[in-house]
């Protein structure tokens, strides 16, 4: 995150999960992957309850990739596997924050059918992103 400016208050990096992911994805409505290449940890990304959202919107939480793992088709391995877990863990929606800068993420959601926003949805508590998307989850 911070390689996108996103460093201090108002960005996921701060949030309290993040000093304990494996304790935050345990429900029975969240789930987090982690991507390894050659047994070395180089991204992740879950889903989860939108904190302040309606009980059928879940959001896109903490997918993070290293350099390493860029290029390579994870991220969009990564965001499809989200996509069939929310699916399958009765999600309607799913929601993401994200940054200006982060180009190549933008263009990832989009060309999965995420909608750009107008604004926020929910209280995440991440008013440092300036980007919102969302997706129906439809069959």
């Amino acid at each position: 995150m911070p390689e996108y400016g996103a460093r201090g208050p108002g960005f996921a990096i701060l949030d309290p999960e993040v000093d304990a992911m494996c304790a935050a994805y345990p429900a029975p409505r969240a789930v987090y992957f982690v991507l390894e290449v050659d047994g070395a940890v180089v991204g992740g990304g879950g889903v989860g309850p939108l904190a302040g959202g309606d009980e059928g919107t879940c959001e896109l939480r903490k997918m993070y990739f290293l350099p390493a793992a860029r290029g390579l088709g994870a991220g969009r391995a990564l965001l499809a596997r989200c996509i069939e877990e929310a699916r399958a863990r009765g999600y309607r929606r799913m929601y993401l924050e994200t940054l200006t800068g982060m180009h190549a993420a933008q263009r990832l959601y989009e060309g999965l059918g995420f909608a750009r926003l107008a604004g926020p949805v929910g209280a995440t508590g991440h008013y440092g992103c300036d980007r919102w998307y969302a997706l129906e989850l439809r069959g």
